[in-house]
């Protein structure tokens, strides 16, 4: 199901939903500007949630093909407070991006956070943030797939909140060539130290590829420059099983997804692989994937209620439904 509930048990990483990122999503939009938006929590409850205030959520962007990150956009929280809660954003470049600590330039400090239905945007510069609650963008028919394709018609995204967290800016911020990976990370303090739990690019990886819990958790706490070379051979054993490929026609498949890096030809439009829309229909490719083409569709559209300005996000569903 996208990236939601990537931590073992098909639950949320160390089992707290505010660590548990859902979905990656990276689009252009006139004017020559990339928008990056990331969201986290699935199933965000009617009130008494918010993110995390020791996790670090990031944006990593790769800028030259090494898999390794160039820029970092880092977004840490305040304790909730009466409802309230303020974040601070640090842009990180060079060897800095590479380290999952929260550092480089402060881009906005102490911005807030929107709980009730209306967004609220931060101008910084060259830059439009926010973040808050939303509804979540994500669309499958979860139920049919459950019941081993017997489609149901029912959209699980349909009266789902998230909280996401969005970004805007001139694409020239990323650099000169329009060629970008990206990848989510959120991390976790604890004892004084910083501990990935959770990371991802593409959707529903984790869910086909990563049965086993433990595996799960090594792939939350690994970099994807080493995917490759780690996930390869089990990977293509899940293809040959799940959709009869052979070794080649596995290794060409999983070069799509391998490393876990969304990459995105802006000079191109976001269409998934190629970047992620609000639209796109990634679990129909997903199903079509695994299953060897056998599977083409879940026969679930996209939601309608998208806005065409920033944070692009439909507003918040006034009676969200729970897990």
């Amino acid at each position: 199901m996208s990236h939601h509930l990537s931590g073992p048990d098909l639950r949320s990483p160390m089992g707290d939903a505010r660590l548990d990122m859902t979905d990656l999503f990276a689009f252009t939009v006139p004017g020559d500007r990339t928008v990056l938006i990331m969201n986290a929590h699935p199933a965000v409850p009617k009130e008494g949630s918010a993110f995390h205030p020791d996790a670090v959520y990031r944006i990593n962007v790769d800028t030259d093909g090494d898999h390794q990150a160039d820029v970092a956009f880092s977004f840490v929280f305040s304790p909730p407070q009466d409802g309230r809660q303020t974040v601070t954003v640090f842009r990180a470049t060079g060897q800095q991006a590479r380290d999952h600590e929260a550092g480089g330039e402060k881009i906005v400090s102490g911005g807030p956070v929107a709980f009730g239905a209306e967004p609220r945007t931060v101008t910084s510069g060259p830059f439009m943030f926010s973040a808050g609650l939303r509804s979540d963008p994500f669309f499958a028919d979860l139920e049919g797939i459950a019941q081993d394709f017997k489609w149901t018609g029912k959209d699980w995204g349909a009266d789902k909140n998230i909280f996401s967290i969005a970004l805007e800016m001139p694409s020239s911020e990323l650099g000169p060539d329009p060629v970008i990976g990206l990848w989510g990370r959120v991390s976790l303090r604890q004892d004084g130290q910083l501990k990935s739990v959770d990371r991802g690019a593409h959707p529903s990886l984790t869910a086909y590829f990563n049965p086993e819990n433990s595996a799960k958790t090594a792939y939350n706490e690994a970099e994807p420059a080493q995917d490759w070379d780690t996930y390869l051979q089990p990977w293509t054993e899940v293809l040959q099983h799940t959709g009869g490929y052979d070794t080649q026609a596995a290794e060409e498949a999983l070069r799509t997804v391998l490393p876990d890096i969304l990459r995105f030809d802006r000079s191109k439009p976001a269409a998934y692989p190629n970047g992620r829309a609000l639209t796109d229909d990634v679990t129909s490719a997903r199903l079509n994937m695994v299953s060897g083409g056998k599977i083409t569709s879940d026969h679930i559209g996209p939601h309608t209620d998208l806005q065409t300005q920033f944070p692009y996000l439909g507003a918040p569903h006034p009676e969200p439904a729970s897990l």
